[in-house]
């Protein structure tokens, strides 16, 4: 609607002056297609201005017709300026930012947030700082400027903001509002290659520097040289002319005059106007050095504008700029850029082959410190198990000994016992109680000392296991040579790392150093003669076979290494393979020496089961032998005793009666004589017997006999308390009784004196005071 009101009143404008503009004098009448001309007379200024008035207007009206058919023309008019009153309109229909859909989205984008909100705020007041509509802090000019820089972040993300870019569209809006100064804006982002010049990579300023700076080697070569002499970079001062058209080096009228022509012609006119300046200021630059042309470029060059830009304008169409001659630039600048990135590439990946190498070096040593310690390591403890070995096999020879002499001992206590048993079998040999026990006593200790030979040899047993388990676990001969071989194998691998990596490292610095060469070549080539050009071209093919000759090496080298790594973990494998192997073997050999050494064990226990069953059945029936024995012996002393006490009842009923004679009593005596001599006949077998005694047995019963010398008294004891109930008190006080038969026989009268050649029997009783004596 803006632009159709500008139109309405441009016609009307047009309609009204219509007369004057045909009253023009001749010179202008006469110009033919030339739509303005100028004049140097001060009378016709008024006059001139409102013609210029009436031609834009007319130039806005019919901008169509007048773009296609008098671009030259038009061209011509925008270099001598643009009226300010029109340079809203005209801008947005030398960028047709007419009724773009994207004013439309204006006000949804400035509801919404951007990221590069903080940037754009803290840069606003560096924008512009002198000028009125932008001065203040929070102006109205700060809010809108903001307000199209944070719109343009949300549209273009990639970009979204670069310092720089707030100056073109501050200028925007000193001339139109928001909404259109946001949509030229865009159109200038788009078509004016300003987007390239402010990407985050900045790859179109680079190539303006590149074209620039071959413009200046062809146009100013003193001035070139002297830039180089003084390492004074296009970047340190032209950047800025190409990121913001100049608005931040020229004053501020001059700058808009230029941006009139950048809206209608491009980046051309940053080219013409740089190289203008430098050819206006060459005299005064190469008496300097860095330091005093960075401060001519700052502070004198933006003074030589003040009286206006027609002069610096003038001169910029008066060099020489080729269009071809910039396209074929780009295309060796994207050549150049494009070698730098696999130049760049190529050097990464060697860097990253370097840093893998070194990794790969620093794991083989470890590796190889590694098997060093683990040889040594494993050198000591085979040595440490070798010495234990030893002792535990000195260990075992001499309990084996102590076995074999234990079980010597257990077969002589075993061979005595059995002369021990066949004594009492015949009953001839008598053996006192003393022998007895000590025999008793050296069956317990011989027993005692192979149960603890039983157990020595059952520990050492378990040590010679626990030994050989240990031993299967050492690394044996074998084992360590195959280490050996490996940590040959991996120092070698070392060795062939550590080469590569000083070729690389060679190739590495060759490539640097060509490329140093190649730069020192490049720099120069502007100035060289077609021949020498052919021969860079030449020298950059054969860098260009050199860089694919070094990566295919750096390849092959890759591969071998890769293939002795294979290699290296096959023979690992291969290794682990064989170890298992013969592990298993070792395990089954061990499960077949631990099933034999089993079953000689278990035949072992059932001969020793065996064998404590037939010496307990032996002692048993030894037991019963002597208890029948001793059974005997009582049943003989009861006999004697009832027969003593016979006699002794005799004699008294003899003595009350008084029955004998003389005669009788002779016969009688010689009777009793003969009874008497029976009897101790009798007693003499029974005292023969009587020293026997059973040995003990393993069920706990223990016989003694005990022998009285002077009342030669026999007794008898039973641990199991054995008792024959059927004698009365008087015959167990026989037992212990003493018999003394006195054999002095001489005739008594009938009166029964007993003058002491009687016969005289006595029996002591229990006390040793009291006797009990019959006198026949």
């Amino acid at each position: 609607m803006r632009h159709k009101e500008q139109t309405m009143s441009f016609t009307w404008l047009l309609e009204t002056d219509c007369k004057s503009l045909r009253s023009m004098n001749g010179s202008r009448r006469n110009s033919g297609s030339s739509l303005v001309s100028s004049s140097s007379a001060s009378s016709n200024l008024s006059h001139l201005e409102e013609d210029t008035w009436i031609l834009w207007g007319r130039i806005v009206n019919e901008w169509e017709d007048v773009r296609k058919k008098k671009e030259k023309q038009l061209k011509d008019l925008v270099r001598k300026g643009i009226p300010h009153h029109f340079r809203a309109i005209v801008w947005q229909l030398l960028c047709n930012a007419q009724n773009m859909p994207i004013k439309d989205q204006y006000s949804e984008l400035l509801k919404m947030t951007s990221p590069c909100e903080k940037l754009i705020r803290r840069d606003i007041a560096r924008t512009y700082p002198e000028h009125e509509f932008f001065k203040e802090k929070d102006s109205l000019g700060q809010e809108v400027l903001f307000n199209v820089m944070k719109a343009y972040s949300l549209v273009d993300r990639e970009v979204g903001y670069c310092q720089g870019s707030a100056f073109i569209v501050g200028l925007l809006l000193m001339q139109m509002p928001e909404e259109e100064a946001f949509c030229v804006f865009v159109k200038l982002m788009q078509d004016y290659r300003l987007r390239e010049l402010f990407k985050p990579s900045m790859a179109e300023l680079g190539l303006c520097m590149y074209q620039f700076e071959f413009m200046i080697q062809e146009q100013l070569p003193e001035l070139h040289m002297h830039f180089q002499a003084q390492s004074f970079h296009t970047s340190m001062y032209a950047s800025s002319w190409f990121l913001t058209i100049f608005l931040t080096s020229f004053p501020l009228p001059v700058a808009t005059r230029i941006f009139d022509i950048f809206m209608c012609e491009g980046l051309e006119i940053v080219f013409r106007v740089g190289l203008a300046i430098l050819q206006m200021n060459q005299p005064e630059l190469i008496q300097l050095d860095m330091e005093g042309m960075l401060q001519h470029f700052q502070r004198v060059i933006p003074h030589q504008l003040d009286s206006g830009p027609d002069k610096v304008i003038q001169a910029a169409y008066q060099v020489k700029y080729n269009a071809k001659k910039m396209k074929k630039l780009e295309k060796e600048y994207t050549t150049i850029k494009t070698k730098e990135m696999e130049e760049q590439v190529e050097i990464k990946r060697l860097r990253t082959e370097n840093r893998l190498l070194k990794q790969r070096i620093d794991t083989l040593e470890k590796e190889s410190a590694s098997l060093a310690d683990r040889l040594i390591q494993g050198q000591v403890t085979r040595a440490q198990e070798a010495e234990e070995n030893y002792l535990v096999k000195r260990e075992l020879a001499t309990v084996k000994q102590q076995s074999e002499e234990a079980g010597a001992q257990l077969e002589q206590a075993q061979k005595t016992i059995r002369q021990l048993q066949q004594p009492y079998a015949k009953g001839s040999p008598r053996y006192t109680e003393e022998s007895i026990l000590q025999l008793e006593r050296e069956l317990v200790q011989a027993r005692l000392k192979e149960a603890e030979s039983q157990c020595a040899l059952k520990e050492m047993q378990d040590k010679i296991l626990d030994m050989e388990k240990r031993n299967t676990s050492l690394p044996d001969d074998t084992n360590v040579a195959r280490l050996q071989e490996e940590l040959i194998g991996v120092k070698l691998r070392e060795a062939e790392a550590l080469t590569g990596l000083k070729e690389l490292r060679q190739q590495v610095r060759d490539l640097e150093d060509h490329w140093q060469r190649h730069l020192a070549r490049t720099s120069g080539r502007w100035k060289d003669t077609p021949k020498k050009n052919a021969l860079s071209e030449l020298q950059d093919e054969l860098m260009t076979v050199r860089l694919r000759e070094a990566e295919a090496q750096a390849e092959l080298r890759e591969t071998r290494q890769r293939m002795l790594e294979l290699e290296t973990q096959n023979q690992i494998h291969g290794n682990h393979l064989r170890r298992a192997e013969q592990e298993g073997r070792c395990l089954q050999d061990r499960v077949q020496t631990l099933t034999a050494l089993n079953k000689d064990l278990h035949m072992q226990l059932q001969e020793i089961k065996r064998r404590q069953a037939e010496i307990e059945c032996k002692s048993k029936e030894e037991v019963m032998a002597v208890r029948l024995r001793e059974a005997d012996n009582i049943a003989a002393m009861a006999e004697l005793q009832q027969q003593i006490s016979e006699l002794e009842i005799q004699k008294e009923e003899g003595k009350v009666q008084g029955q004998l004679n003389h005669t009788d009593s002779s016969q009688y005596i010689r009777e009793l004589k003969d009874q008497i001599g029976e009897l101790k006949h009798e007693i003499r077998c029974l005292k023969g017997r009587r020293g026997l005694a059973s040995q003990s047995t393993f069920d706990g019963i223990h016989i003694v006999n005990h022998y009285v010398e002077d009342d030669e008294s026999y007794q008898s004891s039973d641990e199991d308390g054995i008792k024959d109930s059927n004698l009365s008190d008087s015959e167990r006080m026989s037992l212990s009784s003493r018999i003394r038969l006195h054999p002095k026989l001489e005739d008594v009268d009938s009166d029964g004196e007993d003058d002491g050649e009687a016969l005289r029997l006595t029996v002591p009783s229990s006390s040793s005071s009291s006797h009990k004596s019959t006198t026949v």
